[in-house]
């Protein structure tokens, strides 16, 4: 498709039109999100999970599927229609992250929010939120676009009807991560740092540039019990 010019949108107009064609656009931050973050969060039968973030869904599958009960949340009308017609029995609802959350304090036993933060410049509110919701020795996965992949430019974009649109990144670092989760009250906060692979390369030949790059960010956390 030829592009014939780049338009700046907000994450939340951005969202609402990629919403239908999200699923089908490769991305190399996606595909290692998708091998390694519900791992990281190993759902387990009864839970109740909040998919912070949940966008069309693609991570409710996972978590259905571990019998756990997840409720997802986004900013996005759009994505989440997607995902009303993929999970119809998933409770979903349109939220804004960085605003209190919908919830009574201490109703989840986990929380996922995966690739949304680098769109988020108040995270201090979001890990207090985040907290908030979970019970005593509630976990959370959080992952981002590696801070690395922001510094080279990187961003959330996509093409439709010959026009380039470009979300944008937040540039925080990891430390700003850890700093920010731990002032909220997390404990035992850990991350991992995932490159670029062969696995990755195979799936799509020109993700091969990404090979020993850092692509993803995935942070561990705990409420204090």
């Amino acid at each position: 498709m030829k592009v014939k010019k780049v338009e700046r949108v907000s994450p939340r107009q951005g969202y609402d039109l990629w919403s239908e064609t999200y699923d089908q656009t490769p991305n190399p931050v996606v595909a290692m999100d998708a091998r390694h973050t519900v791992k990281m969060l190993a759902p387990q039968v009864g839970e109740q999970i909040l998919d912070a973030g949940c966008g069309t869904g693609r991570n409710l599958q996972a978590l259905l599927a571990a019998g756990s009960q997840p409720i997802g949340i986004d900013l996005s009308m759009g994505m989440l229609k997607v995902a009303k017609r993929r999970w119809p029995t998933a409770p979903l609802a349109v939220a804004d992250l960085q605003k209190p959350y919908p919830f009574r304090a201490s109703q989840f036993d986990a929380a996922l929010c995966a690739l949304i933060g680098e769109h988020l410049d108040d995270l201090p509110t979001t890990f207090r939120q985040l907290q908030r919701v979970l019970k005593p020795s509630g976990r959370l996965i959080f992952s981002v676009y590696h801070p690395e992949m922001a510094a080279a430019g990187k961003e959330a974009h996509f093409q439709k009807a010959n026009v380039e649109y470009r979300l944008g990144a937040v540039r925080h670092t990891v430390s700003d991560y850890l700093n920010w989760l731990d002032d909220a009250g997390f404990v035992n906060v850990s991350c991992e740092e995932f490159v670029g692979d062969g696995e990755l390369a195979a799936m799509l030949p020109e993700w091969s540039r990404y090979m020993n790059f850092p692509v993803l960010l995935a942070i561990v956390a705990s409420k204090r019990s």
